[in-house]
C-alpha cells in the first residue's frame, strides 16, 4: 500500500501518519518526491483498511500496491532512481560505461587497461579480485591484493570501482574498497547475501540470474532494497537458452520491461551474453538503442595472455570505437524521442 501526503502537508503530519502506521503494526517508509511525499505501507499481512489512514490531517489517498515487489515498483516511485557515486550518476543522461578486464591479475595490467578505457569515455573500472569459477582449477582471483590495486586505479585515474562480492567472508573487504558492489549471477537468489546488501551504505549492482525470470530479479532487488540499501542498479547479463552460439542470450525486452515495472536503472552487459568478441559490439550497440543507463564490457590489452575471459574481450581501440558509436546511438534516440 502507498499512502501519499497532500502537497502542502506538514512535517508533523508526515510524522503523525508514520506514527500511526507503525502503531498498527506495519513499517512505514518515507518515498520523498518532487512534488509531495509518499509513505510505503510494508509489511502488511493482508489489505490494509484505508479508513485508519484517510482521515489523518495531510493525507491524500491511499494507492495499492498490486505487485509482490514493492519497493523496486513503479507504482511506489514513479521517477526513475539515479544511482550516484561521486560526479558518476546512473539513471541519470547518457549510459554510463563500466569496463575493464575480467580478472585482476597485475597493477602493470590494470593501469594500463584503466587508462585506456578512460580515454575512451568509461567513467567505472570494473575487474574481479574475487572470481567464482565454473571449474575449482581455474584463477580464482588475487583476492584482496585485487582490491588493492584498483584503489590504486582509482587513485591513478579517477575512475569509480566495482567488483563483485563473493560470499559474507569477503563483503566487509569489498565494501572497504569498491564504489559499487557487484552480486554475480550465481548470488541473485542468495538472501542472506542481498540483505547484507541492503545494509550496505555502498550502491550495489544486481545481476539477473542466469535462469531467472524479471519478477524473481525484482524480488531479488526487493530484498536490498527491504534493509534500507535504495542504490541498487540492476544488470541484464545473458540468460541460458538452448543457442549455443553465444555464451547466453542477451534478453533485451528485459530492458524495457524492467523500464515499465521498476524506477531502479538498468545496465546490460554484452561481454558475459555474447561470450565471443565478435559478438561484443553488436550487443552494445543493440543495448544502447534500448536507452540503457549504462554498459559492463570487457576490455584487455592483451586478450591472448589473459587469465580469465579473454576470447571476450576487446582491445583497447576496439572499445575506444564502440564507446563512440554507443554514446551517438544514445544521443539519436534521445534526440528522436521513446519510440
Amino acid at each position: 500500500m502507498l499512502l501519499v501526503m497532500r502537497q502542502n502537508a506538514t512535517q508533523e503530519e508526515i510524522d503523525a501518519v508514520i506514527g500511526n502506521i507503525e502503531a498498527a503494526g506495519f513499517t512505514a517508509r518515507p518515498i520523498p518526491g518532487g512534488h509531495r511525499m509518499a509513505i510505503g505501507i510494508l509489511h502488511n499481512k493482508g489489505p490494509v483498511d484505508p479508513a485508519r489512514f484517510l482521515g489523518l490531517p495531510g493525507v491524500k489517498e491511499l494507492i495499492p500496491v498490486t505487485r509482490p515487489y514493492k519497493l523496486v515498483s513503479r507504482e511506489f516511485k514513479s521517477t526513475t532512481t539515479v544511482v550516484r557515486m561521486g560526479d558518476v550518476a546512473i539513471g541519470e543522461g547518457r549510459p554510463v560505461l563500466m569496463a575493464g578486464p575480467c580478472a585482476i591479475e597485475s597493477l602493470e595490467q590494470a593501469l594500463t587497461i584503466a587508462k585506456h578505457v578512460k580515454a575512451a569515455g568509461a567513467e567505472m573500472f570494473r575487474g574481479g579480485a574475487f572470481k567464482p569459477r565454473t571449474s575449482p582449477y581455474s584463477f580464482q582471483g588475487l583476492g584482496e591484493e585485487g582490491l588493492k590495486i584498483m584503489a590504486r586505479v582509482r587513485e591513478e585515474t579517477g575512475l569509480k570501482i566495482v567488483t563483485e562480492a563473493m560470499d559474507h567472508e569477503v563483503f566487509d573487504l569489498v565494501e572497504e574498497y569498491a564504489d559499487m558492489i557487484q552480486i554475480g549471477t550465481r548470488n541473485m537468489q542468495n538472501f542472506s547475501l542481498l540483505r547484507r546488501a541492503g545494509q550496505s551504505k555502498k550502491p550495489v549492482m544486481l545481476k539477473r540470474g542466469m535462469s531467472a525470470t524479471i519478477d524473481e530479479w525484482l524480488m531479488a532487488a526487493e530484498y536490498i532494497l527491504e534493509r534500507g540499501n535504495e542504490q541498487v542498479v540492476l544488470c541484464e547479463r545473458g540468460i541460458r537458452t538452448f543457442a549455443k552460439h553465444s555464451r547466453n542470450t542477451l534478453d533485451l525486452s528485459a530492458v524495457c520491461v524492467v523500464r515499465k515495472e521498476s524506477h531502479l536503472p538498468i545496465i546490460t552487459d554484452p561481454s558475459h551474453a555474447g561470450g565471443h568478441r565478435c559478438q561484443v559490439g553488436p550487443l552494445a550497440r543493440a543495448s544502447a538503442s534500448t536507452g540503457v543507463d549504462g554498459l559492463m564490457i570487457e576490455v584487455h590489452h592483451d586478450p591472448a595472455t589473459a587469465m580469465s575471459d579473454g576470447g571476450q574481450s576487446l582491445y583497447p581501440e576496439q572499445f575506444n570505437i564502440l564507446a563512440r558509436q554507443i554514446f551517438e546511438i544514445h544521443d539519436l534516440v534521445s534526440k528522436q524521442g521513446e519510440i
